[in-house]
């Protein structure tokens, strides 16, 4: 019997209102890390203070909370401020850039985007 401990599996949590977004994500990912799904701003606060996890994908566009306030919330809650995020978006002017940046996020990546080059984002924040 081997006494190898493997490394716990990082968590991801992707925030999208459109859940084909995270089906494709999902398929991407998830042998590398254990991805999870929230479907607005609100639940994903909601699951990050309850199940932190070591990285969140953020949508930008979503209705009611979009991406930049919940990106805000997240870095202003005692319990969520220090999990990285990445900004994924559609919309790739400088001044959307820097207002994802301004609400707090680690990278933001847009889309439409190599699986290869998001993973890169990732690894080099977690």
């Amino acid at each position: 019997m081997s006494s190898v401990i493997e490394p716990k599996t990082k968590r991801l949590l992707v925030v999208d209102d459109e859940y084909f977004n995270y089906e494709m994500l999902e398929s991407a990912l998830e042998s590398k890390f254990d991805v999870s799904y929230a479907d607005s701003g609100q639940n994903c606060l909601a699951s990050a203070i309850a199940n932190p996890p070591d990285i969140i994908l953020l949508d930008v566009c979503m209705p009611g909370l979009d991406g930049y306030d919940t990106c805000r919330m997240l870095k202003h809650t005692p319990e969520t401020k220090s999990i990285p995020v990445v900004m994924v978006s559609g919309l790739e002017s400088e001044l959307e850039k820097r207002m994802g940046f301004d609400a707090g996020c680690d990278a933001y990546v847009v889309k439409p985007f190599a699986i290869s080059a998001l993973l890169e984002q990732i690894n080099t924040i977690v």
